[in-house]
């Protein structure tokens, strides 16, 4: 009677247990599924800019900053009033041999004799912070920058919607550029990158930054 009483509970214990694991792996499919469709639905409504500097000296920095205030400059006559991300691709291809021009005659007026390579395409990002706005890591169309051997630290920022004349150094971002984002982001996914949000939707950022920081789950196009 004892060996079987010890077996029931032995048994009941065996149950606990594996019930607790599969609990377990059923909250972690929950939580990629969920990374998958939010980072996938950030990076399919934003385009994005990626100057790469020849170095990390500081006249290639220089260099690099310079080149993207050119640019930035360039893109605001074209990209004002772009209404939505494939609109904003679209003129960026349309123009990418200007955005070429002015990157090389910029690098040639500075005293420096780099190439410059120009391309549209799909690339990854590490989780980045634009004053309380937070975009999380993954894969996002961009118009990527890269100057001379292209070794040196990056710069980014958001072409549509626009965040690319963000001051960084104030840690704001204006009210306009959030209602942009608001526009093409559903609410939850707003709250997510949004510093203002409440506990709930900073844990689910921290989840979503977690398993894309560590490349669990990252979502590509």
């Amino acid at each position: 009677m004892k060996k079987f009483l010890n077996h029931i509970k032995n048994s009941k214990i065996g149950i606990i247990i594996i019930l607790s694991i599969l609990l377990f792996i059923y909250t972690i499919v929950c939580a990629m599924t969920y990374v998958e469709a939010v980072s996938s639905d950030i990076s399919d409504s934003v385009f994005r800019l990626h100057v790469i500097a020849n170095s990390d000296s500081e006249e290639d920095q220089n260099l690099k900053y310079k080149v993207r205030d050119n640019l930035l400059n360039y893109m605001n006559t074209i990209c004002n009033n772009c209404s939505s991300k494939e609109e904003s691709i679209n003129l960026v291809s349309e123009h990418q041999e200007e955005f070429e021009q002015i990157a090389l005659e910029t690098i040639n007026n500075e005293g420096f004799s780099y190439n410059v390579n120009i391309t549209i395409g799909n690339f990854e990002f590490p989780t980045k912070q634009y004053g309380d706005i937070s975009l999380p890591a993954g894969y996002y169309d961009a118009l990527r920058v890269e100057i001379g051997e292209a070794k040196g630290k990056n710069w980014w920022c958001v072409m549509f919607p626009s965040l690319c004349f963000v001051d960084i150094s104030s840690g704001v971002v204006p009210e306009e550029s959030k209602e942009e984002l608001k526009n093409v982001l559903s609410d939850e996914e707003y709250s997510i990158i949004s510093d203002n949000s409440n506990y709930d939707i900073k844990f689910k950022f921290k989840l979503l930054e977690l398993f894309s920081n560590n490349e669990l789950f990252t979502a590509k196009n």
